[in-house]
């Protein structure tokens, strides 16, 4: 698994890209999802400027080529605008009642955090949990 979180001044703030490779989901497809959930849920806004795709790619040890594919298939999609020079910058301004529900969403996700985080729960032991209630949903999902 690739992690990459982006701390750089101008640029993507406190994003987090998780790359699989072992996942057999091409990696700039899982970077164009990540993008358009970043997206969504409002870490990313327009006018926002993305890593150079060299940067990311050297970030994520990872293709320029996959980075240059997942930025032009999202150009196509309206949500980057690909300026010569200067840069990607996200275009596509959220949808208002899909960033509604994640927003309450995000607060509620926020305060069960809060409170495991004070009762004593470390931030991995509680990623564990949400990861494993995640999988347990999907496969009674699957049966049903």
């Amino acid at each position: 698994m690739i992690d990459l979180m982006y701390q750089y001044c101008g640029t993507v703030c406190g994003m987090i890209f998780r790359l699989n490779p072992a996942s057999g989901h091409p990696l700039y497809l899982q970077l164009m999802e990540q993008v358009r959930h970043a997206v969504e849920t409002g870490v990313l806004q327009e006018g926002d400027l993305m890593p150079s795709i060299r940067t990311l790619a050297e970030e994520l040890v990872i293709s320029h080529n996959t980075v240059a594919k997942a930025y032009i298939e999202l150009q196509h999609e309206g949500l980057l605008e690909l300026r010569h020079g200067s840069g990607a910058f996200i275009t596509a301004p959220r949808n208002g009642k899909r960033a509604a529900k994640l927003l309450k969403a995000q607060t509620r996700v926020s305060d069960v955090v809060e409170e495991l985080l004070d009762d004593g729960f470390s931030a991995d032991e509680i990623r564990r949990l949400f990861e494993a209630r995640l999988i347990h949903t999907a496969a009674i999902a699957r049966k049903s």
